[in-house]
């Protein structure tokens, strides 16, 4: 059964680049992204974990731990991680999963027969402290994730979960936000939102977005 917004990330304990680690443990109070690789030594996935290593600074800022994964074994990630720190000027600074037993892969619905019966599709899951799934996408496999769209996702999550707004289309951290339709006492509203809003029609209210 594949997983769905707001059920439980499966915890499982497996093998990794960076030693044995069972999942809800490592993710600790964390948000977490945890994305799947095909195989190693696979170039646009090279790509993806070298960008994901420069992102460090920005995944520490909001609270998240990166964690990739691919069906190969750990000597195989040792040999990719040198290629992807020679070829994409960085050093991985998180860990790969080896899940050659497709353990983890078949918690999280990973193979795809249609698309591959052996290899992992490039799915992506971004999951919450309270270790609940808050975004899934799955990319084709010609087509290299947009990990400024994954931090744009995050930013509107942990906004969205403190203030009783929502984020329109192409919101960017620090646009206007939409006061959400359930919240009608003008007086909460008030308290809630100092600066104001405005009301392009009664159901959709902008107003200047709350400090994070």
């Amino acid at each position: 059964m594949s997983l769905r917004l707001g059920d439980i990330a499966p915890d499982f304990e497996q093998d990794s680049s960076a030693g044995t680690l069972r999942f809800h443990e490592w993710l600790g109070d964390s948000w977490g992204v945890l994305f799947s690789h095909p195989a190693d030594f696979t170039p646009v996935c090279t790509t993806e974990l070298g960008f994901t290593a420069k992102l460090k600074d920005e995944f520490s800022n909001r609270g998240v731990k990166a964690i990739a994964l691919s069906v190969d074994p750990v000597d195989s990630h040792h040999k990719w991680i040198e290629d992807i720190n020679e070829t994409q000027n960085t050093v991985v600074n998180f860990p790969i999963l080896a899940d050659a037993d497709r353990k983890v892969s078949d918690l999280y619905d990973l193979i795809h027969p249609n698309a591959n019966d052996t290899l992992t599709v490039r799915s992506l899951f971004v999951i919450d402290p309270n270790k609940k799934i808050r975004l899934t996408i799955t990319y084709p496999a010609s087509t290299g994730r947009n990990f400024h769209e994954i931090l744009r996702v995050i930013d509107s999550l942990q906004l969205t979960d403190n203030y009783k707004v929502a984020t329109p289309a192409n919101w960017q951290d620090g646009d206007e936000v939409v006061i959400v339709p359930s919240l009608k006492d003008e007086d909460e509203i008030k308290q809630r939102f100092p600066k104001g809003y405005r009301a392009v029609k009664p159901y959709l209210r902008l107003t200047p977005q709350p400090n994070r």
